[in-house]
């Protein structure tokens, strides 16, 4: 049986690396600057990499404390730009790597998603992703005439609809509704064009798009919900999920589930790609590359990490004794990032304030070693089931993106497990995804899936 070949995304934010990355030596401070993208994009495109993808939020954190100075101080999680520019700049520079960004169904319409991705994937041959997120932070919600983050299973409601009218959006033109016959004068086929006439309880929008049906069917979908809610909707509308870990076991345990759900829904779960972050930390020997990790730790402010944590979990955490346990709660914000921070705390005795530190240099998924190392630890993680590749978080940008590239690329094409080359055209292409067929949404939406199972 042929060795699993490794999917590679890259981490990056349109803005600088948070909290302590922009500190280190070696990064770049010309976040503002188009270079700082394409240079970044072209170095990435050369290691091969499968995509880009780019975060967002909608808010400077005001986590700690209802104060938004420490993120402003410490560059925890602000300034953010638009990565819908940030992209379209890095695919103008690029011929084949896929370029996903980030956009929130909760202060979004479908109508201006589903244009705003379907020329994203014209213009670039076929390059597009989505990272579908529902937003987690009470800042977030206040910037759009909100009091509060509305609560989760809300919030999925809302996306679950919102994902349906997006692809109806999307399917409302046919492959061959395009003529463009110069002779006879027609350019499209009305026949093949049809209205959408969606109308939910969160999301209305009457349609057809006005752009032709995108090259890759749907841009690739991204989604990195783990909660239960989050699993569902991703087991059925994700192309590719983002994932944090703090064990492998962890993430066996999260793989085996959301491919199971993938099954039950009627989908093929090698169709749906999981990409946990792997912040690479690379170095001539292990030695080497535990000190480079080491000095990056210590850039970290405790208070900064602290804002970082706050903003992820959405919760105030100066309300508890800095000096006490992280306790067991219901948060609004990102489960996974909570649940990842309770195990590592729990098995180290950490505070809150202990956690502080540690967070402001964690980066998800640590692998810290030589080029030989890396790709032990990838290897293991992809045999024993818990990834189909990783999303590469970069510590500082861009240089520990070309120190993966010269040194840990190398070595996984050595030992069989990573492309020599491009060999198709899309970001489908690269992630051995099919193409969506027309009314595919058919087969994901919840309300379609549960009329099908009713007697």
């Amino acid at each position: 049986m042929p060795e699993k070949h490794i999917h590679l995304a890259a981490f990056m934010n349109a803005g600088p690396m948070a909290t302590v990355g922009w500190r280190h030596a070696a990064a770049r401070d010309d976040f503002l600057d188009a270079a700082y993208y394409t240079d970044t994009a072209r170095l990435l495109e050369e290691a091969l990499f499968d995509l880009i993808f780019v975060p967002d939020s909608l808010a400077v954190p005001r986590s700690l404390g209802g104060r938004f100075d420490p993120a402003v101080r410490y560059g925890a999680g602000s300034p953010r730009l638009d990565p819908i520019p940030a992209i379209s700049l890095m695919a103008g520079a690029t011929r084949h790597i896929g370029l996903a960004a980030t956009t929130s169904t909760g202060y979004n319409e479908p109508y201006n998603v589903a244009r705003s991705y379907a020329t994203l994937d014209h213009l670039t041959g076929g390059r597009a992703g989505w990272n579908v997120v529902t937003s987690f932070q009470d800042a977030e919600a206040q910037n759009f005439g909100f009091e509060a983050l509305p609560p989760r299973e809300q919030r999925y409601a809302r996306a679950e609809e919102f994902l349906e009218a997006t692809a109806r959006l999307w399917d409302s033109w046919s492959d061959a509704a395009v003529v463009h016959d110069k002779v006879s004068g027609q350019y499209g086929r009305p026949d093949e064009v049809r209205a959408v006439d969606f109308q939910g309880e969160y999301v209305k929008v009457q349609g057809p798009l006005g752009v032709p049906r995108p090259p890759q069917g749907y841009p690739v979908i991204v989604q990195a919900g783990a909660s239960p809610s989050g699993r569902d909707f991703a087991a059925r509308w994700a192309d590719v999920i983002f994932c944090s870990h703090e064990s492998i076991e962890s993430a066996i345990e999260f793989y085996s589930d959301v491919k199971a759900l993938a099954a039950k829904y009627g989908r093929d779960p090698d169709h749906l790609k999981i990409l946990p972050a792997a912040a690479v930390v690379v170095g001539d020997s292990k030695e080497d590359a535990q000190a480079r990790h080491h000095a990056f730790e210590d850039l970290v402010e405790p208070e900064a990490g602290l804002s970082r944590l706050a903003y992820h979990i959405n919760v105030d955490l100066t309300k508890f004794d800095l000096d006490g346990p992280l306790p067991e709660m219901e948060v609004a914000g990102v489960m996974g990032h909570y649940r990842e921070v309770l195990e590592y705390a729990r098995t180290r005795n950490l505070t809150i304030r202990e956690l502080g530190q540690w967070y402001g240099a964690r980066t998800e998924g640590y692998l810290v070693g030589s080029a030989s190392d890396i790709a032990d630890g990838m290897e293991e993680w992809i045999d024993r089931g818990a990834a189909d590749g990783f999303m590469v978080v970069a510590t500082h940008v861009p240089a520990a993106f070309a120190d993966f590239a010269s040194q840990v690329v190398p070595e996984l094409q050595r030992r069989g497990r990573f492309r020599t080359e491009y060999t198709g055209k899309t970001l489908r292409d690269h992630l051995g995804l099919p193409r969506p067929e027309r009314e595919e949404w058919k087969n994901r939406a919840a309300s379609t899936l549960r009329k099908a199972t009713q007697p």
